[in-house]
Order: C-alpha cells, then structure tokens, then sequence
C-alpha cells in the first residue's frame, strides 16, 4: 500500500510542476469549493425532507408548495455547480495529462532511453507508447475523480455525521441473554459499522483485480501492437501470403487478452454479488433501522425522513471506499505501471560506468582496443584499431555477420555492450538502409530530424533533384502520406540521401544506405553526393566497394589490428 501511495505522489507531483502548475492547482482548489457549496446543498435537502414530509402529514398545501419550490431551486443551484465542476475538471485533467505526458516523454527521449529500452519487458516497460498514451490518460483520471471524490466525502462526512447525531435523540433498548442493553444514538454508531464490515468484505472480494487489470492492460496493448504491425509491413505479408500465419498470431495474442478479460470478468461478478445489493440496501436501511423509534412516537414521519437521509448520506459517503473499489484498484495498477516505466526510463538515459566503450568527442572517428558483445553476453570478434581522419574516404567491409551495423551504432554511441574506447566528432550524420520516414509533410521527412522550416522550397527541390526524386515535390502535402507509403525501398533510400545533401554535415556514416539501388544508380548517386560536399567525410559500409566517388580507403574488419589497412590505409585494389 505504501508503495502504492509512493508512486501516486510522485506522478502527481509531476503534474503539479509541469507548465501551468499554479493555474492547475487554482482549479482543483475551485472545484474542491464547488464540491464543498454542494455539500452544502445536501445538507438543505436533508431538512428540506424533514419540512417536506411534516406538510404532507398535517396536509398543509400552502406549505408543500413552499417546499416544492425551495426544492427545484436547490436542484438548480446543484445542477449549475456540478455542470460547472465537471468542466472545470475536464479542463484540468488535460492540463495534468499534458504535463504527466510531457514528462513522460522528455524520459524516454532524452539519453536515447527508447533505444535501450527496446528489448526490455519487464512490468510496466513494455509497449512505451501505451504507457505514455493510455496510462498517462488514466493516472490522471482516475486521481483527479477519486482525489476530488474523497475531499468532498470527508468534509460532506462532518456535516452529515453532526445532522444525524442532532436527529439520533432516541435510544435502541432490548434485552440478550437476560441483560437489558441500551445503545444512545445508535443509529450514528450503526452507520460506521455497517460500512466496515462491508468494507472487508470488499477487499477480500476485490483484491485480484489490481493484478488482473495490470494484466489487461498489457494484453490489450501487446494486440494491438501486433496489429500495427501488420499494417505497417502489408506488401511483404501480401508478397509472402502470410494471412494465415498472421491470423495465428493474432488469435494467439487475442485468446489471451479474452482469457484474462474472462478471469477480470469473473472477479468483477463476484464482487457484484455482494457490492450491488449493498448498494440498493443503503437506500432503505436507515427506513428500517429507524422504523422502531418512529412506531414508537420518539420521532414524526418527517423526521423518520430526515433520519433516512442524513443516514443514507452517512452511510454512502463511508462506503466511498466500496462503491470506488474498481476505480481504485485500476489507478493503482497504473500508477505501478507509469512508475516502473518512468523510472526505467531515468536509467536507461544515464550511461553505465563501464558498460559498452567509453565514447569521447573529438575531431576524428577513432577506435582503440574495442572488443563488442550482444545483449545477451555473447561476445563478439574484436574490431582492429581504427583512425579515420577528416577528408578522407572510407570503405568498412567485412561479411555478413562479422559485426558491421553493431560497429556503427557503436560510433554513434548507442552501443552499452562491450569494452574498450571511441573517439568520435561533433558533427556527423548517420543513414542506415532502413530509412525511417515521419509522419507530417515532405518537407518533414527531408528535414529530418530538424524542423521543416529549418530549410528554404530552393533547398529541398535542388535536394530532391540531386538525387532523382524532384518529382515527389508536387506543392501540395496531402498528397505525401499516400506518396511515401507507395515508395519502394530504393526510393526511400533516395530520400534519406537527399537529407544528406540538405544537412552537409562534416561526417556522414552510410550504413548499406545505397543497399535498395542497383549499381549504376548507386555509382551516379554517390558520385552527386560527393562533389556536392567535396570537404565531407564519407563513411560508408557496404557489401560491395563504392564507385563513382574517387580514392576510397578500405577498412576490413576482418584484418587483425596489426594488419595497415585496418588503420585507414589506402588500398590502391579499391582506389576508384
């Protein structure tokens, strides 16, 4: 429990310090003053109950239509303040989602946390875009219901409390086991206990389901990420008829978010069994519990209303704990989740001491001692000395398998598996063979990852041109979605060299970024590229050796350290 109120702290004290903090507190606090004038409402409709009911029993029409009138303005007055509560609580459950998102998402981007938490799966880390969409959404939710709910009970709980004790004058009096027993005011002491006996009852009913809906979320997030999936990749599915192993693995993933739902299902009607009946029973309960004394003649049939509903207002104020069980169950699950989540996102931006080579900034890509492993522990074949120096031309080669593409998200620093030191420059631009596209116009995708207006129409056409594609610029940004969804492989390959020409970085890494071309595009491509940016340090890793683009030096990283060429010496064999 402890750890669970921890973890709500926390968040919201995120979404207390995001922008509009101050503002968001000065909402709440309207609305927890909108919340208390209601409470005061409730008070005025339990005398109104006593005043109603005593005119019907002395037939006193003058008076009833009195109080039918105090009764529809007091309902105007209650309706305005929850009207006016619910949008004000809409408004600031958008501001403390914005803010809770905003810190979401400034952990999983910042220290490139999304890259290293890739393969991890644990509770609450899998499936990052729900966790910053949906539990984000429903932190705040749930906290600001059941927060604003409780403030209202508990001060309602005062004023409801000192009613019925004003009203509870009469006494229960019978005899068990030959004693005579007296209980003063028991209907303020009858109050209490029936609700925490039912309170335990809930509990031993309800407790699975914090772990169950836990559960649900993952599953229903794991279905539908195999569903973007499939969207994402239709014309390889389509080209391989994989409809049918498809369909198996969403039926898997669907069975087990029915099997869990099943379970949650049960659960829930289990708990119904006892908390439905609770429910309907608090309406009429205090009729019975105060029946005795109104027989008797201790209290009018007005009062005998009164004391119904000042006890009924006792009673489910109490049991807010009961009837929010579901909800409270769901916001603690949340809460675990967004916080793992968060927090693992918070140490996978801090770089390890010693876990993968220790990464410097300098003027050059140099290599020393760099010995690289998987994930998983494996080690990898040691990588030879490497001094790539501004200017130059280089060629990495190697066979398919021999740790080229673990090589290069070492350069850029991503790699935390290994040992050993790089030296790498300041400004260098990276272009794998598997171009990532964004979502937003052309001028998006080709000024990625600076913003569009980063750049001039002159520079992208004369980009777009450079490398064969001045025809996707039509003028019109509807039209791009469609566009770049129907590209093959070697015309988004284009585009990302495109961004090259935009960007002229000093050094720029090609990782098989030319792999989707055939020869003589790739030749013409590269060659474009390279008088373009005569001072550019090209970088490139690929099967087959680069042509069009002058002295290539060869990089073979099959060579051991002691070989030259592994040092960045030129190869006259590959020399274009």
């Amino acid at each position: 429990m402890m750890a669970v109120l921890t973890h709500i702290a926390r968040l919201t004290k995120l979404c207390i310090s995001g922008p509009g903090g101050l503002l968001g507190v000065f909402q709440f606090a309207v609305i927890v003053a909108l919340g208390l004038i209601g409470v005061r409402i409730s008070v005025l409709l339990i005398t109104w109950n006593a005043d109603f009911y005593n005119a019907i029993q002395k037939l006193d029409v003058p008076g009833v239509i009195q109080q039918v009138k105090v009764y529809f303005g007091l309902t105007a007055i209650s309706v305005v303040i929850h009207l006016a509560s619910v949008y004000l609580r809409r408004m600031l459950q958008i501001r403390w989602r914005h803010s809770l998102t905003e810190a979401a998402l400034e952990r999983w981007l910042s220290g490139k946390a999304y890259w290293h938490l890739r393969d991890r799966t644990e509770a609450g880390l899998d499936n990052p875009d729900q966790r910053i969409a949906e539990d984000c959404r429903i932190f705040v939710d749930k906290l600001t219901d059941e927060a604003l709910d409780l403030i209202t009970r508990v001060v309602g709980l005062i004023s409801y409390v000192t009613i019925l004790w004003s009203l509870s004058t009469f006494a229960l009096a019978f005899t068990f086991a030959g004693l005579d027993i007296e209980i003063p005011r028991y209907m303020v002491w009858a109050a209490p206990i029936y609700v925490a006996i039912a309170t335990v009852i809930t509990h031993g009913l309800g407790a699975p389901l914090k772990k169950l809906d836990f559960e649900q979320q993952r599953r229903e997030a794991d279905f539908r990420f195999a569903l973007t999936r499939l969207r994402q990749n239709v014309e390889p599915i389509a080209l391989a008829g994989g409809e049918t192993a498809e369909r198996s693995q969403l039926s898997q993933r669907f069975a087990a978010l029915a099997g869990n739902w099943q379970q949650l299902a049960r659960r829930e009607l289990i708990l119904g069994f006892f908390s439905r009946p609770y429910f309907q029973t608090v309406l009429t309960i205090p009729i019975f519990l105060a029946l005795p004394a109104y027989l008797a003649g201790r209290v009018t049939f007005g009062g005998l209303m009164q004391l119904r509903s000042a006890f009924q207002n006792v009673v489910t104020t109490l049991s807010w704990f009961i009837f929010s069980y579901k909800d409270l169950a769901q916001l603690a699950a949340t809460a675990s989740r967004l916080s793992h989540f968060l927090a693992a996102a918070d140490g996978a931006s801090r770089a390890v001491p010693g876990a993968g080579p220790e990464v410097s900034q300098g003027e050059r890509f140099r290599a020393s001692g760099v010995a690289l492993s998987t994930p998983g522990g494996r080690t990898l074949a040691p990588l030879p000395e490497l001094e790539l120096k501004a200017g130059g031309t280089y060629w990495i080669a190697a066979p398919s398998g021999h740790g080229k593409s673990t090589l290069v998200k070492a350069l850029a620093g991503l790699w935390r598996h290994g040992e050993g030191s790089i030296e790498r420059p300041a400004s260098v631009s990276f272009s794998s063979q598997h171009v990532y596209l964004p979502l937003g116009s052309l001028a998006a995708a080709l000024a990625y990852p600076e913003l569009p207006q980063a750049f001039v129409e002159e520079d992208y056409r004369r980009a777009l041109e450079a490398v064969g594609m001045a025809h996707l610029w039509t003028g019109n940004d509807d039209d791009w979605p469609r566009i770049r969804d129907g590209l093959s492989g070697g015309e988004r390959q284009r585009v990302a060299l495109a961004r090259q020409h935009l960007h002229a970085s000093a050094w720029i890494v090609l990782d098989e970024a030319t792999s989707a071309l055939d020869p003589e595009a790739e030749e013409q491509i590269l060659a474009t590229l390279r008088r373009a940016l005569p001072g550019t340090t090209l970088v490139l890793i690929a099967h087959r050796a680069p042509r069009g683009i002058g002295e290539i030096t060869r990089i073979d990283l099959t060579v051991t350290a002691e070989t030259p060429v592994a040092r960045g010496m030129p190869t006259p064999a590959v020399a274009m």
